[in-house]
């Protein structure tokens, strides 16, 4: 038995979703114009598909489970369980007028004709907003739009900004943030759980060890409690005496972001000797 993923067949959301499975251990052969691939060690298929498809194919069973952008997710509506945020392939859903014209609020779409690919999520936002527009759907370049005259407004994603200020746009309301999301069908065996959770398990042990650097340290004895206050573990740093009196080996780990801040009061504190390693894995 295996449990089958649908996962985005190109872009930036298939690249990462295929760094994060194979951080994860989940090995493929060849990938390249096949539609169904199994892994060699793990049980599980990956099903490539287009990103609109992932929550349908989920819903109805077609897939046990699948990596989507939450963009998607929340437009298609449709009956799929979210099980993970998993941080990736962030961007947002942003209404863009065009650079040269004057905005003064949300009313400034009361009657105007908006492109989308996304026409969901806008009706729902327009609703709520008591605003009346004319949504004209659209596949394809979306940014396009206003510049041919087919709408005054348009309602994507935008992650950079820079396709918006190479037509003339400017983004205005940020409606939604996006992410990967993993999804799951509601109406999965045990077995099919057994072998998602060992997946989320090795999923959590990757991105934990996101961002994070182990580091190794000799300190003196005298200053331990003063480095234990400034380089906390999971728990609390390893301490372990040295052959040479007076002196310990410390063992933690250091966020990326507070890395030279906590070097730099380490060393002021009289620790010698520091190692900083790469973490691949971190099981909590």
């Amino acid at each position: 038995m295996r449990l089958r993923i649908a996962v985005q067949s190109k872009g930036r959301l298939f690249e990462e979703t295929m760094e994060l499975l194979n951080e994860a251990g989940i090995k493929l052969n060849n990938i390249k114009r096949t539609l169904l691939i199994p892994a060699k060690d793990f049980p599980v298929e990956i099903l490539f598909l287009r990103d609109d498809d992932i929550p349908q194919a989920v819903a109805t069973g077609v897939a046990d489970i699948g990596v989507v952008g939450e963009n998607e997710y929340v437009e298609k509506n449709e009956d799929a369980e979210v099980i993970k945020r998993l941080g990736f392939s962030k961007c947002r859903l942003s209404l863009a007028i065009p650079k040269d014209e004057t905005y003064d609020g949300v009313k400034w779409f009361e009657g105007k004709k908006i492109a989308t690919s996304y026409p969901h999520i806008l009706k729902t936002f327009l609703k709520k907003e008591n605003v009346k527009s004319d949504i004209h759907i659209i596949s394809g370049s979306v940014e396009i739009a206003p510049g041919i005259g087919l709408s005054d407004a348009i309602f994507d994603i935008v992650s950079s900004g820079g396709t918006l200020v190479s037509n003339r746009l400017k983004e205005v309301e940020v409606v939604m943030q996006s992410e990967a999301l993993l999804i799951a069908n509601k109406e999965l065996t045990a077995e099919k759980k057994e072998i998602l959770n060992d997946l989320i398990f090795r999923i959590e042990a990757v991105q934990t060890a996101v961002n994070k650097k182990y580091v190794l340290l000799n300190a003196p004895e005298d200053k331990i409690d003063e480095i234990i206050d400034i380089l906390p573990g999971m728990r609390s740093p390893t301490v372990t005496p040295l052959a040479t009196k007076g002196w310990c080996s410390v063992q933690s780990v250091v966020e990326d972001k507070r890395f030279w801040e906590v070097i730099s009061n380490l060393k002021a504190l009289g620790a010698e000797g520091i190692i900083v390693l790469p973490i691949e894995k971190m099981i909590l």
